[in-house]
């Protein structure tokens, strides 16, 4: 029995249509281009990545380009501008007091060989300036962490924590940031005179804490509460109290936010002079108030000053410069929810 249809049916649907390509098998190649509408003999285009980019005018790629390229250019510039003061502040230290005062510090590229680390080591003699760069890191390293410490704490609890006027709380912190530093100096150094720690360490890293505490808090809670729930409800099925839910699941989440926090507040405390100027004495002086004593007691001592200002300077870009990732994830990350 013959089972071809009779006549000239239609082709079963297997069967390939007229102009297209076949393989060596006879059946149709599927990795093969499709063709154009029979007798035209033209291809179908396919999408193609280069031609969209071809598509484009002349002009506009020209602009995109120029425009780009004036953005280097500007971002170089003021990298240079910024760059500048600091690299003349290190050649600076290395020169003698002499080569100081007679020109100035580009000089040096034409003679590489004054350079020299005297003024290093006459700063290492100095007993003022290395006691106040130690006592700098007692007040910035205790101020910092205690903020970060007890702003996580508080930013979780008001984020995820219910108790009675937590809203009504949050919004005094809020309130708390914009109250002047300046305003608050005479009142916190009555006080502090009162308990006795006005004029020592311990005063200068509590007015730090205290005015670092509320922008910590607003910060971190804000952050905290973009953590989907679903997270916290699942670990709470697992049987997490708070404070593990607070330190196997917040915490590391937010760590952008908090090294952020920590960055903000360690450069902040570092490069106070105001407050440390009126509640430190003469033997618990930070390296910003030693050095502006200095200059005070012994006029122009550029011997001592370039020195200890590059240390004073380097060292806060070197904590910000390690946790710079950090910090940019930090900074970006209310940007996207």
């Amino acid at each position: 029995m013959n089972s071809r249809p009779e006549g000239g049916g239609p082709a079963k649907s297997g069967t390939p249509g007229p102009g297209a390509p076949e393989s060596a098998s006879g059946l149709p190649d599927p990795g093969a281009p499709e063709s154009g509408p029979p007798g035209s003999g033209a291809p179908v285009p396919g999408p193609s990545g280069s031609g969209a980019r071809g598509s484009r005018p002349l002009g506009s790629r020209l602009a995109e380009w120029v425009s780009g390229g004036l953005v280097r250019v500007f971002l170089i510039v003021v990298g240079l501008f910024w760059l500048v003061p600091t690299v003349g502040l290190l050649l600076a230290s290395l020169r003698t007091p002499q080569d100081m005062a007679a020109d100035g510090w580009w000089t040096v590229f034409t003679e590489p060989s004054r350079l020299t680390f005297g003024a290093y080591e006459t700063l290492l003699e100095n007993d003022d300036i290395t006691g106040s760069l130690l006592n700098t890191v007692y007040i910035t390293v205790p101020a910092t962490v205690l903020v970060v410490v007890i702003g996580s704490l508080a930013g979780y609890a008001f984020a995820w924590m219910e108790f009675p006027g937590r809203d009504w709380w949050f919004l005094g912190v809020v309130g708390l940031l914009v109250v002047p530093v300046q305003v608050a100096l005479i009142p916190i150094a009555e006080l502090f005179g009162a308990v006795g720690v006005f004029g020592s360490l311990v005063g200068v890293v509590l007015f730090h804490v205290g005015f670092g505490l509320p922008f910590a808090v607003f910060l971190l809670r804000n952050f905290f509460a973009e953590i989907p729930r679903e997270l916290l409800e699942a670990a709470r099925l697992d049987g997490a109290g708070e404070l593990r839910l607070f330190a196997r699941v917040v915490m590391p989440l937010g760590g952008p936010a908090i090294a952020s926090l920590g960055i903000f507040q360690f450069l902040w405390v570092w490069n106070d002079m105001l407050v440390a100027l009126i509640f430190t004495d003469s033997g618990s002086q930070p390296i910003t108030v030693a050095l502006q004593t200095q200059v005070r007691q012994f006029g122009n001592n550029i011997d001592v000053l370039a020195p200890g200002a590059f240390i004073s300077m380097v060292i806060p870009l070197a904590v910000f410069f390690a946790f710079q990732r950090q910090f940019v994830s930090g900074v970006m990350a209310g940007a996207v929810k």
